[in-house]
């Protein structure tokens, strides 16, 4: 096993309330006991575990900035990191910024610029689809104020690097061409979809039932768009669905059966496991054992039994997907999906019927083209 991501809660609160939020908004109250902001000690202790690492795992890994958002760091914080942690890791040791854009300025392009940081931003479509869901603390839209974050990073002189893509959660009631075309129109070379968290227990936003292919069909809208698409951004989700349909291998988290190793690493220091599972239960992220950074040597870590287990959360277990036809391509998807309070992980994804829908349409794309038998 090796780590490939190690994702960075350098802020535990946001300055905007998404609806939908797993961190805030769907049960977990963990960030209420974590500092606001992480400290330059933590900070310290971060890039002397890092040093660790590079010497004990000979693959690089990278390292992902989040919150919460973390542009609530300010720009001298962000210095004071990202000079910590350039110190130790070299250019082939990838770092990104995941944020909603609104705090973006001047100063901190150019400190990403200088520090090698790429920047993904969070919007979810035109301003009525985007500000249904993503509004500020005053239940306002915030699009607007995304939009300028976005044109500053796009106009930048080093925006071929900087501007990474675009992150959008998929709203199933509205247009997947409208959808396209606005974060098309907003420069972006790459975009990444996702459905909405949730599980067996507590249905995603839109589905009706278990069984219902509200995404699936929203999906292949997409995917047909795409396909069509004579000058497309890049969306690796689907390129992934096509790509292991055709015996490739994926990129992405929950597609194929590639095993992926992510940690993440509190405000405070410490560790927990894949943080998207707090959408499942409060306290589903947090191992039983209590590891910081400031006394734990990650290599080691990843070495115990405990971390093992999480890591083989991944492989789903059950009967219904270990005996499916599309597993190698769906993967069984990702494990928050396949929670119910009865059975725990113990079941196929919850969009399992959604997954199906748009496989079975990837594939006869691919036959009508003669690219598959």
């Amino acid at each position: 096993m090796q780590i490939d991501t190690i994702l960075i809660k350098v802020a535990s609160r946001c300055n905007i309330d998404c609806t939908y939020c797993y961190i805030f908004n769907m049960g977990d109250e963990g960030w209420r006991s974590m500092p606001s902001l992480m400290s330059e000690e933590t900070i310290d202790d971060l890039v002397r575990s890092f040093s660790q690492l590079i010497k004990d795992q000979d693959v690089p890994f990278a390292t992902v900035l989040h919150g919460g958002e973390p542009l609530m760091l300010g720009a001298r914080r962000l210095q004071h990191l990202l000079i910590k942690l350039r110190e130790v890791l070299p250019l082939n040791y990838p770092i990104s910024l995941q944020t909603n854009g609104i705090l973006i300025t001047g100063e901190i392009l150019d400190l990403c610029s200088k520090y090698k940081v790429s920047i993904s931003v969070s919007v979810d479509g035109p301003r009525e689809i985007n500000d249904k869901f993503r509004v500020d603390k005053q239940g306002e839209g915030t699009y607007q104020k995304v939009v300028e974050g976005i044109n500053l990073l796009r106009h930048h002189q080093d925006s071929d690097f900087l501007y990474a893509g675009l992150l959008c959660v998929i709203d199933p009631d509205s247009n997947p061409e409208e959808v396209y075309k606005s974060l098309k129109g907003l420069g972006a070379k790459s975009i990444d979809f996702l459905c909405r968290d949730g599980n067996h227990t507590n249905l995603p936003y839109g589905k009706s039932t278990v069984n219902s292919t509200e995404y699936g069909e929203w999906l292949v809208k997409l995917l047909e768009i795409y396909i069509s698409d004579t000058t497309p951004v890049k969306i690796r989700f689907l390129d992934d669905i096509l790509r292991i349909s055709l015996g490739g291998i994926g990129t992405k988290e929950g597609l194929g059966d590639n095993f992926y190793g992510i940690v993440i690493i509190e405000a405070d220091g410490s560790l927990s496991k894949n943080d998207t599972l707090k959408s499942n239960f409060n306290g589903a992220d947090k191992f039983d054992e209590k590891w910081v950074i400031k006394t734990a040597r990650l290599s080691e870590v990843f070495k115990t039994p405990t971390f093992a287990e999480y890591y083989k959360l991944q492989n789903p277990t059950s009967k219904d997907c270990n005996s499916c036809d599309y597993l190698a391509i769906c993967g069984g998807g990702m494990p928050l999906h396949r929670w119910s309070k009865d059975n725990g992980y113990d079941n196929p994804s919850v969009y399992c019927s959604d997954q199906k829908v748009l496989i079975k349409k990837a594939i006869s794309i691919l036959k009508k083209e003669g690219m598959l038998q």
